[in-house]
C-alpha cells in the first residue's frame, strides 16, 4: 500500500465523502466549451452541439483486476481508456467523464490519490474533462465505475449494424499482446507467492505488460480516418477478443465473414512469447481481448485510401449471412468462428 513521506496512512473516514471528492478533484481544470458546469454542484451541466455518446464500464477488484500486480496509477489510467475506447468505436470524440468508486477501509487516502493520478493523466493525455462522480464504502474491495460522454455529428456516427457483403474487414494495431501480458503477470505472481524474495523477470516482456497495464484508446484512428475521408460502415472496439467482436458485427449487420488467419497482425513479442508459453498465437489473438484496438468494415471503394497505412490491416471481408462466419486458415481450410473471448458473467 502506498505511504506518504512520514510513513503514515491517512484514513479515508477522516476526510468524509465530500472532503475526499474535493481533495481528489481540486486540481481539475475544464478544457471544453461544452462543459458548462463540472464538479461542485448537484450535477454537471453540458451543452453539446451534436449527437451525444454515453457509455459506462464497471471494474471490480478480483474480477477485472488484481492489485497483486496492477499498480493503482495504471488502474486509474486503464479504467478511463476502457470507456474512451467505446466512444471512439462510435466514430465520435470523447469530451467528459464521471468517476465513481466504492472502496473498503483497507485503502488509505494515499492509495486513492495514486488511483486518481492515473485518472488525471488519462484526462490530460486525451483532453477529457472530469465533471463528477461519487464515492462510497465497500465491503469487498475496490470498485470503479466510469461514464464517458462524447459527441459525433449525425452523419458521422458508426454503429455495428452497417456492414455489407463485400465490405473489407480492417483492424488497427496488433492483437494478443494484452492477454499475453496478463499471462506473464500471473506467472510472476505465482513465482512471488512461492518465493517472496524472487525478483520479477519482466524486462523482455515490456511491450506485452504495457499492453495489459496501460492500454491506449485509439483516438488517433478516428482522426486518421477523417483525414483519409473514410467512414467505416460498422465499427467496434476489441475488448473481448477478435472473434467475439467480429461476431457482434456479423450478428448486428446480419452478414457473414471470412477472416484470414495469415492476415491477423501479430507483434514479434506476441509470436515469441506464444512459442515460449506453448500457446497458439492465432487463438490468443482471437480470444485474448483487452487490446482496445478498433475493428471496422469499409467499402471496397475506400481500399486505396487506407492501402499501405501502417496503422491499418485488412484481415478479411464480409459475406452474405447464409455463408456464415469463418476463419480461413493458413492451410486454406475454413473453420467456423466461435466467440471464446471474455465473458463478464462467467
Amino acid at each position: 500500500m502506498l505511504e506518504n513521506k512520514n510513513n503514515t496512512k491517512t484514513d479515508l473516514a477522516s476526510l468524509g465523502e465530500f472532503g475526499l471528492i474535493e481533495h481528489l478533484t481540486n486540481t481539475v481544470k475544464l478544457q471544453h466549451k461544452s462543459t458548462i458546469k463540472g464538479i461542485g454542484d448537484d450535477a454537471a451541466v453540458l451543452k453539446l452541439k451534436h449527437q451525444t455518446i454515453v457509455t459506462t464500464d464497471l471494474l471490480v477488484e478480483g474480477v477485472h483486476f488484481d492489485l497483486g500486480y496492477v499498480p493503482l496509477k495504471h488502474l486509474g489510467y486503464k479504467a478511463v481508456m476502457v470507456n474512451l475506447s467505446d466512444v471512439y468505436a462510435m466514430n465520435g470524440m470523447a469530451k467528459q467523464i464521471t468517476v465513481s468508486i466504492a472502496v473498503s477501509n483497507r485503502f488509505p487516502l494515499e492509495a486513492i490519490e495514486e488511483l486518481y493520478v492515473g485518472i488525471h493523466l488519462a484526462c490530460k493525455a486525451y483532453n477529457i474533462d472530469l465533471i463528477g462522480g461519487d464515492t462510497t464504502s465497500s465491503t469487498t474491495g475496490l470498485l470503479i465505475s466510469i461514464t464517458a460522454i462524447g459527441e459525433v455529428k449525425k452523419e458521422d456516427v458508426v454503429y455495428r449494424n452497417g456492414a455489407k457483403p463485400s465490405d473489407l474487414l480492417v483492424v488497427t494495431g496488433d492483437l494478443g499482446g494484452a492477454y499475453l501480458g496478463l499471462q506473464v503477470l500471473e506467472r510472476e505472481k505465482q513465482v512471488f507467492k512461492a518465493n517472496p524474495n524472487a525478483q520479477p523477470e519482466l524486462d523482455k516482456y515490456t511491450y506485452l505488460v504495457e499492453r495489459q497495464l496501460k492500454p491506449e484508446a485509439r483516438k488517433d484512428i478516428i482522426i486518421l480516418l477523417k483525414a483519409l475521408e473514410v467512414k467505416p460502415t460498422a465499427m467496434i472496439d476489441i475488448s473481448d477478443g477478435l472473434s467475439s467482436e467480429i461476431l457482434h458485427i456479423c450478428k448486428q449487420s446480419k452478414v457473414g465473414c471470412d477472416l484470414y488467419e495469415a492476415k491477423i497482425p501479430l507483434s514479434q513479442e506476441v509470436i515469441s512469447t506464444c512459442e515460449e508459453f506453448n500457446m497458439n498465437s492465432t487463438t490468443v489473438a482471437l480470444s485474448g481481448g483487452e487490446d482496445y484496438e478498433l475493428l471496422f468494415t469499409i467499402a471496397q471503394s475506400d481500399y486505396d485510401k487506407i492501402k499501405g497505412n501502417p496503422n491499418l490491416t485488412v484481415i478479411g471481408h464480409i459475406t452474405a449471412k447464409k455463408d456464415g462466419a469463418y476463419l480461413v486458415t493458413r492451410a486454406n481450410q475454413k473453420i467456423e468462428l466461435t466467440a471464446q473471448g471474455w465473458n463478464g458473467l462467467s
